[in-house]
């Protein structure tokens, strides 16, 4: 990833956001011919101090579950397309339009398994995580025969990244007047991405 020093993002806090925020995540790795292959996933995260553990699961049948090994992950943060009108010296400085967003690479090894006891505890984790955040109620009952049988179709992973890149290009290249104009006209937009890049963006000013 480009990442210029000005949008480099130095703590885990911001991280922790991103997953947050967005926890359906891009798993990129490589089939047998070294070509790339993508899946979108939703994932658990967790993190002790610089220590992050990431998992998930697959359909057994995607071709990525045989891909155990380096792998790189793409969290995506909110993003917003950025006028060149808003800027207070647009004319004098010539300039042009642009897009903020936020995202974190992390790279590292994928560790798969698929016993059944582990593939449990993992869905009973992913469903009781995401059933919370829409105020639903289902849960894994591992002595209900249909759900265990369901099991069989996945592969599940760990993934602990020994590399972890977060870029947070906010305009903080730019004038603090261009600055002020960007978060105001971004909190003025009706997409929450744009106005979460606003919010974003008001975290950086000095």
């Amino acid at each position: 990833m480009y990442q210029p020093r000005v949008f480099v993002g130095t703590d885990l806090v911001q991280l922790d956001a991103l997953f947050a925020a967005d926890p359906f995540a891009t798993l990129v790795t490589q089939d047998d011919t070294g070509a790339p292959f993508a899946s979108h996933l939703p994932l658990l995260y967790h993190r002790d101090g610089d220590r992050v553990l990431v998992e998930g699961h697959w359909a057994r049948p995607n071709p990525q579950a045989r891909h155990a090994g380096d792998a790189l992950l793409i969290v995506h943060g909110p993003h917003a397309y950025v006028s060149p009108g808003w800027y207070p010296d647009k004319l004098e400085a010539g300039r042009v339009p642009t897009w903020n967003y936020t995202v974190a690479h992390l790279r590292g090894r994928l560790d798969t398994f698929d016993d059944e006891a582990s593939l449990g505890d993992l869905v009973a984790r992913l469903s009781r995580h995401f059933e919370d955040t829409v105020g639903g109620d289902w849960e894994f009952d591992p002595a209900d025969a249909r759900q265990h049988t369901l099991l069989r179709g996945i592969v599940g992973f760990r993934f602990v990244p020994n590399r972890i890149d977060i870029k947070l290009k906010l305009s903080q290249n730019h004038p603090l007047g261009n600055r002020h104009a960007v978060i105001d006209a971004l909190s003025s937009q009706e997409m929450d991405d744009a106005r979460a890049v606003a919010a974003l963006m008001r975290t950086t000013l000095p």
